[in-house]
């Protein structure tokens, strides 16, 4: 095995988390709220096809016309033909042939300039990455992704920010100019060139049903949070682990592409992007596993205690096994991309994107961490961020 599963006495059983801490300060969920922490639970949870999405800000959200809101806020019949209609942006064949080159490439010019100088900053290239990836699937391809990235970092920060008092309307203002300025130089030029040529992505459908600029912009910047921002953060907690544990890091090197997935699920097992996902009852309701349900009830998956209950991942839960749910007899991801309707579209797009990746990473000559990543909690995604961790090595 990699490791074993349990240090002396001692010292306890093995915990290799690094969000750990600041996830128990950060992770909030409302008293009235009805807190699941059990496998078995969270799934009939995320598979009774009753119970509605709950996610942040899906109680904002106008689903009077469900052709023109994002997939991610829709429940039902809605949902399902929504789903079935982006459902080949995400096959494994759609992977191979079409992103697997994306990945590569944009990886090889990513790593190529960072020989040049010999360092780079992890959290700006991998998010480069996320970002040439997701705009194919988007349909965000008339600008460059090294000119779309700042851009769309820029309108995040602020779309996301904790800020209160004058802080608060600061980065309103900003948000407002950020996503103008992304608009512009992104999202409209994109528009232009489908409306004369469609193309096989998401804006060429969105236009196909007649949805607004700004109901594209929106679609867009949806995408963007789920497809960008969250792939970054696995990407830099995958490096940052690998730089940190010499024996998993040479498990990693020397497996096939199969364990190389199992050990990167492994990580983000224990590191989960996404806390906490909430749904809603929409009526009195009972079931089976989770028993009687009232009316406007919430409920929330933490995430973190279910990927920490030994009656389901078995022994050692904090510590990484690639063979744990082959043992166990589960599948790899638990609830990592959640499960039932609302199973991550993406999951397999960002599992390769990071193989890709950190792969590529790990085999550059004198690689090395100088700096490891400012870890930090941003309460709107109920989730961990990674900044300022930098790599060095040899120039070449």
């Amino acid at each position: 095995m990699l490791m074993d599963a349990v240090q002396n006495q001692s010292q306890g059983p093995l915990d290799q988390r690094k969000s750990a801490r600041i996830a128990a300060r950060g992770l909030h969920i409302d008293p009235e709220v009805r807190r699941i922490a059990t496998l078995d639970e969270s799934r009939a949870l995320m598979r009774n096809g009753a119970i509605l999405q709950g996610g942040p800000g899906s109680d904002e959200v106008d689903v009077g016309n469900p052709e023109h809101v994002p997939v991610f806020y829709l429940d039902g019949d809605a949902h399902r033909q929504r789903r079935a209609a982006i459902a080949r942006f995400f096959t494994p064949k759609a992977i191979q042939t079409r992103y697997r080159a994306i990945m590569e490439e944009t990886t090889a010019r990513l790593l190529a300039e960072m020989r040049a100088q010999g360092r780079a900053r992890l959290d700006r290239i991998t998010f480069e990455l996320t970002v040439a990836v997701a705009a194919d699937i988007v349909g965000l391809t008339e600008t460059t992704p090294t000119a779309m990235a700042p851009r769309l970092e820029r309108l995040l920060r602020t779309a996301f920010s904790q800020a209160r008092g004058v802080g608060k309307w600061r980065d309103r203002l900003l948000r407002a100019w950020y996503g103008y300025r992304f608009y512009r130089a992104d999202v409209a030029p994109a528009i232009r060139k489908r409306r004369g040529q469609a193309g096989d992505d998401i804006i060429s459908q969105c236009l196909a049903k007649g949805y607004s600029d700004k109901a594209i912009l929106i679609e867009c910047m949806t995408y963007a949070t789920a497809g960008m921002v969250t792939t970054r953060e696995y990407i830099v907690m995958v490096a940052w682990h690998m730089f940190d544990n010499p024996a998993l890091r040479e498990d990693f090197l020397a497996a096939d592409e199969d364990r190389q997935m199992a050990i990167l699920l492994e990580i983000l097992r224990i590191e989960p992007i996404a806390a906490v996902l909430y749904r809603t009852a929409p009526e009195e309701m009972a079931d089976a596993r989770l028993g009687a349900l009232c009316k406007g009830e919430r409920l929330a998956v933490d995430l973190r205690a279910v990927h920490g209950d030994e009656r389901a991942v078995g022994a050692c839960p904090h510590a990484i096994d690639p063979d744990r749910a082959a043992r166990e007899g589960q599948k790899g991801e638990f609830m990592s991309f959640g499960d039932g309707a609302h199973h991550c579209p993406g999951w397999q797009v960002a599992l390769h994107e990071t193989r890709v990746f950190v792969d590529a990473l790990l085999r550059i000559p004198g690689i090395a961490l100088e700096r490891a990543p400012d870890l930090s909690w941003n309460a709107g995604l109920m989730s961990y961020e990674l900044r300022n961790a930098r790599v060095t090595c040899e120039r070449g």
